[in-house]
């Protein structure tokens, strides 16, 4: 008889065994040893199969068909493997130079001393920066010296800040807490490090509050930010009116309350008036800086001191004020004609008001409306202008002229709890004229903004501001 071979098919799932090369005359195919008992020759022992029987072929063929299967998906499976890639976290070397070389000081071939601390660090990462740079490569004594002292001229410098300096050059990140980003910043600045003054002013930005904007302020003037400066006067103008803070008046400056109330960009709330008796109660705490106590009882110590104090020095302006409500009755005023943005921002008057919830308001604007008298309605996210000429009482002189004009700017915004800005909408500038009891839709908001509280500010420009004439003086005849 011929040599006969037999195959061994297994559990899908399973290792295939190894194939034996049968015998001659009277050899048989062995079993694994993992199968246990002896394998006849010729017999079958297919996965599912009850009984043992004897095949008539060389071959077993029970599961041909499901076998090739098998294979190709066992193949694809191997495949698939081999293309997968696998994510092992492997030893920084970031972090191993950081460790071994920063905070070890393995190799050193320099020592920084400075505010009575040492580092012993390495000219070749030390020429990064600027600083050290132009030392180490000039004619300068300290560019053969192993040992230098560091003079430090600025204040705000200190041993923490310059550990986080140093160590900058030795790492691909740098963690910078708020509370030292000044002190850290100023440093940089020293030693002339681009990229760590960089992370510094996106750090400023990020976390601007009450308690950083004033320090922050005059930091990003003091080391050339001109981005994070910005970035905190648009937060002072936001938040000034909005979120009032005994804190904050007392650490503003003379010279950021007068950018903060001369702009037309000052979120105010609720009338102009409001702005003199936040301005007052910030003069208040200039003159009395050690007075202490909340928001509510702020405004009640200043009135009794100023009420010791009074003089007319708000006298010209209720003069200009009231000279220009009676031009606007006599002179038949009907409002501005064209929008002027240099004219806007420099006359216009600043309203604000704070919807907590959502709902249907109506309300107007109390104060120098100059005859005009403006009902604002929000309802089903629409905000409505309404000229009330007689549909609804008002108290004092109504405009009975059948067409008046006005320019507006209405501005939208919500706020987080650090007061950061979450968004915002305006209508710029425009011009509305409105016939008597006539209403007009300004804004449609869309679902973005119905996040409350909700702050809305209008800036109004009533009439057109009086022109200035020259006029001629008789002790100069010429002019």
């Amino acid at each position: 008889m011929g040599s006969l071979s037999s195959r061994v098919l297994r559990h899908p799932g399973r290792a295939r065994a190894q194939q034996e090369p049968g015998s001659g005359a009277g050899g048989s195919a062995r079993r694994p040893e993992t199968e246990g008992d002896a394998v006849g020759h010729g017999f079958c022992y297919c996965a599912g199969s009850s009984k043992r029987k004897r095949n008539s072929g060389a071959f077993c063929h029970c599961h041909s068909d499901s076998e090739t299967d098998e294979n190709e998906e066992e193949g694809d499976e191997q495949q698939r493997l081999l293309n997968t890639p696998r994510r092992k976290k492997l030893k920084s070397t970031s972090k191993y130079i950081y460790q071994t070389l920063f905070l070890n000081g393995e190799n050193s071939d320099i020592k920084i001393c400075a505010l009575g601390e040492e580092w012993s660090l390495h000219k070749i990462y030390l020429c990064q920066s600027g600083y050290f740079s132009s030392m180490f490569s000039g004619s300068w004594k300290e560019s053969s010296m192993n040992i230098i002292e560091l003079e430090i001229p600025d204040q705000n410098i200190d041993i923490e800040a310059l550990q986080v300096a140093f160590g900058s050059l030795y790492r691909d990140d740098v963690l910078i807490k708020p509370s030292q980003v000044i002190a850290i910043l100023a440093a940089a600045c020293m030693l002339q490090l681009d990229g760590l003054i960089q992370q510094c002013g996106e750090t400023m930005k990020e976390t601007i509050n009450v308690k950083t904007v004033c320090g922050y302020y005059t930091s990003a003037g003091t080391y050339g930010l001109d981005s994070v400066k910005k970035k905190c006067l648009e937060w002072l103008l936001n938040n000034l009116m909005t979120h009032q803070n005994v804190e904050l008046f007392k650490e503003l400056s003379i010279n950021v309350m007068k950018q903060l109330i001369g702009s037309s960009n000052l979120f105010v709330m609720q009338v102009e008036m409001d702005v003199y008796t936040a301005l007052k109660k910030w003069m208040y705490l200039k003159l009395v800086p050690s007075w202490n106590g909340s928001l509510k009882q702020l405004l009640t110590e200043t009135d009794v001191w100023f009420s010791k104090r009074r003089k007319e020095w708000l006298s010209s302006v209720y003069k200009q004020q009231w000279l220009a409500m009676l031009r606007a009755e006599q002179d038949s005023e009907v409002g501005p004609q064209e929008i002027n943005k240099e004219e806007l921002e420099g006359n216009s008057m600043r309203c604000g008001r704070k919807l907590a919830k959502d709902g249907e308001y109506c309300w107007r604007w109390t104060g120098f409306n100059f005859g005009f008298d403006l009902l604002v309605t929000y309802t089903n996210r629409y905000i409505i202008f309404k000229r009330n000429t007689l549909n609804q009482p008002c108290s004092g002189s109504v405009s009975l002229q059948p067409r008046r004009s006005i320019a507006f700017r209405l501005r939208l915004a919500s706020f987080d709890s650090s007061g950061k800005l979450i968004c915002s909408r305006t209508t710029g500038y425009q011009i509305l004229t409105l016939e008597k009891d006539q209403e007009q839709v300004v804004m449609n908001l869309d679902s973005r903004l119905l996040i409350f509280p909700l702050y809305i500010c209008c800036n109004f420009l009533y009439i057109s501001p009086e022109k200035k004439t020259e006029t001629n003086h008789p002790e100069n005849p010429e002019n």
